[in-house]
């Protein structure tokens, strides 16, 4: 099995929420079954009749049932909430998380023993079949609400930018998987090869996005073959049919095209499996949203910001200077492209700067975002984080004409509004407008 096939099958697995839940089924027919047959085996019978027997077991049935639609139902309302209210990005995230799987797993496993155990009743009331289906009802009850309560706080902003931050810190470390950038010695040398024209281009034959592709796979396909492989595209760009896909350096002319393309995955939308940059987009999206006119909602911006805040800081203190995998002898087998600090920072400030800079709020939960990073990360990456605190200090003054907006706009706050103030600092803005403005009036 090719390496996309894995990979096609596995991410399907992983954001479909039907599959497990399916697979309960055959498993609840073989649990009624093994059940009933080591009942009938040991004589283990209940004193009740069958008549009782079948209404409870009725009941439990109706009840699982029920309970099911109502989870599906909290599903399909958390995800329109979700597309509405955050971004339709993050359905994906929905539909993955393993406890939701879990329980429609159990609730459905729940339902279709019930049902068997009623098929099944003869003039003997089977002991343990009936008690682990009664029990059980109680056990999934208890689970109901436990999932209720889950999906209730999911739709929280603060969690949903919690778990795509975190997921994002994963793919990172995956993607960067040097010393930090404390450690990083000097950078590496260009390629060579790749300054010459290609012996071959591999173009694409299907349209998508690039959502992973086979690292290890395609180093050892260039060892084999004796050259050197670009992959052109970056993970996260969307690719049409016939753009170019590849470019072959130094000879790989034995090399099949169908093994190439097999170790690339496009789909309809990114993921963060490979993709860091897509982490930012969530959030930034989240944050544009927040800070539309239909919704204004400046604070879950600030709690967006928090979250870019901290992973921004974590991307800044890596080793950006990826892109290159060696064979064993050393020699550079696949070049691809990686975003670097000024796609992060760019990114993951431009929009959010734009959208919000009516808020004064928002102006100063970056500023002191920026502020911090300047102070924290090493000092190759301060130049571009001065330019974007220069940036939002020339917002502030065009949005905000007034000289106390204006005061307040360029504090730096984490908590965005009533996070308290640098005393120092305002008596040094308040130094700064008067050189400027002799007779305003700036009021602490």
């Amino acid at each position: 099995m090719s390496w996309l096939r894995r990979y096609r099958i596995r991410l399907y697995m992983r954001n479909s929420i039907w599959l497990f839940p399916a697979l309960s089924i055959p498993v609840g027919l073989i649990a009624v079954r093994l059940l009933t047959n080591l009942d009938r085996a040991l004589g283990w019978e209940l004193s009740i009749s069958r008549e009782t027997t079948m209404t409870i077991m009725g009941t439990v049935a109706a009840s699982m049932f029920t309970l099911l639609v109502l989870t599906c139902s909290a599903v399909l309302v958390a995800v329109q909430l979700a597309s509405a209210q955050l971004t339709p990005r993050i359905i994906t995230l929905v539909y993955r998380n393993p406890f939701r799987k879990a329980a429609l797993s159990v609730f459905t496993f729940t339902f279709t023993f019930a049902v068997c155990v009623l098929a099944r009743l003869d003039t003997a009331v089977p002991w343990l079949t009936v008690y682990c289906a009664a029990y059980g009802f109680l056990l999934n009850l208890m689970l109901f609400l436990v999932f209720i309560d889950g999906m209730g706080k999911t739709l929280r902003p603060s969690s949903a930018l919690r778990v795509v931050a975190l997921l994002g810190r994963v793919v990172v470390r995956s993607v960067y998987p040097g010393p930090p950038d404390e450690q990083r010695g000097a950078p590496p040398e260009p390629v060579q090869a790749l300054e010459g024209e290609p012996e071959r281009i591999i173009l694409n034959r299907a349209d998508g996005a690039v959502l992973a592709f086979d690292l290890k796979g395609l180093v050892t396909l260039a060892s084999g073959a004796d050259c050197l492989i670009e992959l052109v595209p970056m993970v996260g760009d969307y690719l049409a049919s016939g753009d170019p896909l590849f470019r072959l350096y130094r000879g790989g002319a034995a090399l099949s095209d169908d093994a190439l393309r097999n170790s690339v995955a496009l789909g309809p939308e990114r993921t963060l499996e490979q993709d860091p940059m897509f982490a930012f987009r969530i959030m930034v999206d989240i944050a544009s949203k927040a800070l539309s006119p239909a919704i204004n909602d400046p604070t879950t911006a600030v709690l967006a910001i928090d979250q870019i805040h901290h992973l921004l800081r974590d991307v800044g203190r890596r080793d950006l200077d990826a892109g290159r995998e060696t064979d064993r002898a050393g020699r550079v087998r696949l070049v691809y492209r990686t975003p670097d600090w000024e796609d992060f920072v760019h990114l993951a400030v431009t929009e959010v700067r734009q959208y919000g800079r009516d808020s004064i709020q928002v102006m100063r939960r970056l500023r002191a975002m920026l502020e911090n990073l300047i102070e924290t990360l090493p000092e190759r990456r301060a130049p571009l984080l001065r330019q974007e605190l220069s940036l939002l200090e020339r917002s502030t003054k065009r949005t905000f004409p007034d000289v106390d907006d204006q005061t307040l706009a360029e504090e730096s706050d984490m908590q965005g509004m009533g996070g308290g103030r640098d005393e120092h600092h305002l008596r040094a803005r308040e130094d700064e407008f008067r050189k400027e403005r002799p007779h305003a009036h700036l009021a602490v």
